[in-house]
């Protein structure tokens, strides 16, 4: 179109130089000049023939985006009904932004247990209710073992490396066997796990007793406690409740968490190469990424100054190790993959202890004949001077039910990671072509009214038997299930169960008067309630 105009100018230039060299009739000097006349008539139809080589390129580029939108769009034959559409956009702008799992869920009672939403142009299969929910992750679990692509994650996980979360195949296998044996067999050393969360316990103590009595906002404490514990296990220390750096860290992480599974990651994912170019909260989920690793690769230097490797001390002394016997890293033994491991392991084993604890004890202070049961049980099976240990919790019935019920509604992880189907399938009787995403819901599983008696209301009740002992439930699911559930769900329940018990045993927990604590929660990777300031009265 440029080469056009261009010659278009210079035929103008050339016509108009011969006419002023050739010899021309006498005209009057207030007579228009030809030749100018002739310029000025042939520059307005070239910018004529631009402006609609410019509309028919704009047309021809519209139409042929039309075109991959409705080839794009076009299902196989059985594929999952959902929502309609808009072009391009698909139904991004249709989900509630600050309860995605909300508005999920209730497609499900629209289209089905099996249905599809449009990200963009990308066709995502969401699965909802325990049945169908087992059914993909459980029963057909190697067909959704695999993590689909993702612009977002890719911009964190750059390089080859992809951490523990989002690596595939066989580096996903190898990483996910060597972070479980990492964590049994720190689990086992002479500080064992179970002695630290208790020594982590008394430190938590503290920091609630330097707190006198007044209303004070527990969830720095909480989450100095909790990812003390994983800290121990990834960096082998611990670090101090006032350490700058440690509070950095956790800033980072909650940050990530929360826009992780925001709406803004969903139109990252959506459409990467405009979003990318784009102000606005977005961009803070890759700047808390980097700092993180910053921190952590400041740990890992500091390893490998003094490693010994005939004594790991711990997750990273354990990978530097095993690096040198795998230098060509196809098992992603490598020092990139190295800090995006720890970085999954730390946001898996802070983030969502700490919120259940947070929400642990909004319940109890909402239900306050609740706790009154709990703090019984313990005085008459512990009382309130010994730590509680692990093998207490057979003898806590009621207790272990109060943080299962926590668990459920709760509902700390909404939905789950993403998955792929591996090959053509079917699912629910739907047809599911390789390759497609499918999320799991799991708000549906842990509410579904065919498993749960009062599935919306705080029933300890749902994990007791008829003689009060602890029974378990098939659909109890905020660990997920299958080949990709929680690594650390063994040091979760660990957790939640010594602190959950240590701060019942010392303390009543109550808010201010006339103040309704909510329910409601904040909506990202992970469920957050609403700031929220208590009372811890020592017993």
């Amino acid at each position: 179109m440029r080469t056009q105009l261009v010659q278009s100018h210079t035929w103008v230039i050339k016509a108009v130089s011969q006419q002023r060299t050739s010899p021309s009739p006498t005209r009057n000097e207030c007579d228009p000049d030809p030749s100018f006349a002739c310029l000025c008539f042939t520059m307005r139809g070239s910018h004529f023939f631009l402006w609609l080589d410019l509309r028919g390129t704009l047309l021809v580029i519209f139409t042929v985006l039309l075109v991959v939108y409705f080839l794009n769009k076009k299902d196989p034959p059985n594929f999952p009904p959902g929502p309609p559409a808009l072009p391009l956009l698909g139904n991004v702008f249709s989900i509630e932004p600050k309860h995605p799992h909300i508005y999920l869920t209730k497609l499900a009672d629209v289209y089905g247990n099996v249905f599809c939403i449009r990200l963009g142009r990308h066709k995502t299969v969401f699965v909802s209710g325990w049945k169908m929910v087992k059914e993909a992750i459980v029963t057909q679990a190697d067909n959704f073992a695999d993590r689909p692509y993702s612009p977002m994650v890719n911009r964190i996980y750059s390089g080859n490396s992809a951490g523990l979360f989002f690596s595939n195949g066989k580096v996903w296998r190898r990483q996910r066997r060597f972070a479980m044996a990492a964590l049994r067999a720190f689990g086992r050393a002479k500080r064992s796990t179970e002695q630290s969360i208790c020594e982590e316990s008394r430190h938590l103590q503290e920091a609630m007793e330097k707190e006198k009595g007044e209303p004070f906002d527990p969830v720095p404490s909480l989450n100095n406690a909790v990812a003390n514990i994983i800290c121990q296990i990834v960096f082998g220390r611990r670090f101090d409740y006032s350490d700058n750096n440690f509070q950095s860290m956790l800033k980072n992480l909650t940050e990530m968490a929360y826009l992780e599974g925001s709406i803004w990651a969903l139109l990252y994912d959506a459409f990467p190469a405009l979003m990318k170019h784009l102000p606005g909260p977005h961009n803070d989920i890759f700047s808390s990424s980097k700092s993180l690793e910053a921190s952590i690769r400041r740990e890992i230097e500091g390893h490998k100054l003094d490693l010994n490797p005939s004594n790991p001390r711990d997750y990273i002394d354990t990978f530097l190790i095993e690096e040198k016997h795998n230098r060509h890293g196809e098992q992603g033994f490598e020092e990139g993959n190295l800090v995006l491991c720890c970085l999954d392991l730390f946001l898996a084993g802070s983030e969502t202890t700490s919120k259940t604890l947070q929400w642990g004890l909004i319940y109890l202070i909402k239900n306050p004949h609740i706790q009154d049961k709990v703090q019984a049980e313990i005085d008459r099976e512990i009382g309130q001077t010994r730590q509680p240990t692990m093998a207490d919790r057979p003898n806590l019935p009621y207790t272990d039910a109060v943080i299962h019920e926590v668990q459920r509604m709760g509902n700390i992880v909404p939905l789950n990671g993403l998955r792929m189907a591996a090959k053509d399938m079917t699912l629910g009787g739907y047809f599911i072509p390789k390759g497609t995403p499918v999320m799991p819901n799991l708000t549906s599983v842990l509410f579904d009214k065919t498993e749960w008696e009062t599935p919306d209301t705080f029933n300890p009740g749902h994990f007791l038997d008829a003689e009060g002992k602890f029974a378990r439930r098939e659909a109890f699911l905020p660990f997920s299930a299958g080949k990709r559930a929680c690594l650390g769900e063994g040091l979760a329940r660990m957790e939640l169960f010594l602190f959950f018990v240590s701060l019942l045993q010392k303390f009543c927990f109550s808010t201010l008067d006339g103040v309704e604590l909510s329910t409601e929660g904040i909506t990202g990777a992970t469920r957050t309630p609403y700031p929220f300031k208590i009372y811890a009265t020592a017993r």
